[in-house]
């Protein structure tokens, strides 16, 4: 992606999307409080410093907090925490039910293998149908919540048919190697860590089921009176994005010491990932507004929701 075009894109996106863009209406922020969680392409632009260099000509300063999950991150968001974080499909979607002011900024290509129903390597358990009544530990509100509605819904099952666990990763993890739960959905590194730990079987991933894009999200407020400072940070995902899909190793190298995981694995998620960033189109808000309408469906969020509402401009 051309870096003198990129912002142009987004701002294009925004109004192909008939949403019109906002000029910015406050004195712009000296600082930008950003929500990463433990991998990612975040992670790696923390690691390398390249932010701070990109955004100093602005004269913006940046603060770096880490997440567990995206719900938590999301929570950060919308208390006023933070002003950007990235998260998968579904943290948004409760956020938004939730009356949380952000918007959509961007979105990576889909990457439906880097998230899984892991089960023990001996587990009787041989498919999504053997779920039915046993024990799922999974982080509630975070992308493999609805990797878990599709695949049960796959087989003619509700979430309702299942005992859901809700816990973070590394509860979870805990609770999965003692035997405390019989499967475990998660997302990578955390996913192929289980996997090499422990040699736990994969009864299904998000192939054929789900998209499990990740998200870019600013609170409204910021997207608005910042946007050149927006524009800046979405230059340098892509500019990283771009670097680790060419690099994986050396990309592999920075996160094993942030992560606690072991380079090997590292370079396997790496190779699963999506590369790259893009404004939001008509496809990807469809499939987000098909999350929602799901949850609500379910119970899982207390009201319909219009994806639409968290885009750009939307109700600025």
């Amino acid at each position: 992606m051309i870096r003198r075009t990129f912002t142009t894109m987004v701002l294009a996106g925004a109004v192909a999307l008939g949403l019109g863009v906002s000029a910015a209406s406050a004195e712009p922020a000296k600082e930008l409080r950003v929500g990463f969680q433990k991998y990612g392409t975040l992670t790696l632009i923390k690691a390398r410093g390249t932010l701070e260099k990109r955004l100093a000509p602005l004269g913006i300063a940046v603060k770096w907090q880490e997440f567990p999950a995206g719900p938590q991150l999301l929570e950060a968001l919308n208390v006023g925490s933070v002003d950007f974080g990235t998260t998968g499909e579904a943290p948004p979607i409760f956020a938004q039910a939730a009356g949380a002011p952000f918007v959509y900024v961007g979105y990576e290509p889909p990457t439906p293998v880097g998230e899984a129903i892991l089960v023990p390597k001996d587990s009787a358990i041989q498919s999504i149908a053997d779920l039915k009544g046993k024990k799922v530990a999974l982080n509630k509100g975070s992308n493999v919540h609805y990797l878990l509605v599709k695949a049960l819904e796959s087989k003619g099952l509700s979430i309702k048919d299942i005992q859901s666990v809700y816990l973070p990763p590394a509860d979870a993890r805990a609770a999965f190697e003692r035997g405390s739960v019989d499967a475990w959905v998660i997302w990578d590194p955390f996913l192929i860590a289980a996997q090499r730990a422990t040699q736990a079987r994969v009864l299904a991933d998000g192939t054929g089921l789900v998209s499990n894009h990740q998200f870019y999200l600013s609170t409204r407020g910021y997207a608005r009176d910042n946007p050149k400072v927006i524009g800046a940070f979405l230059e340098e995902i892509a500019d990283v994005a771009a670097w680790a899909s060419k690099s994986p190793a050396e990309a592999a190298g920075i996160l094993a010491p942030q992560t606690g995981i072991e380079a090997g694995a590292l370079e396997i998620a790496i190779a699963r990932l999506g590369y790259g960033v893009k404004p939001l189109n008509e496809q990807v808000v469809a499939e987000q507004q098909r999350i929602a309408d799901t949850f609500f469906g379910l119970g899982l969020i207390p009201k319909k929701i219009d994806v639409r509402d968290a885009l750009p401009a939307a109700g600025s």
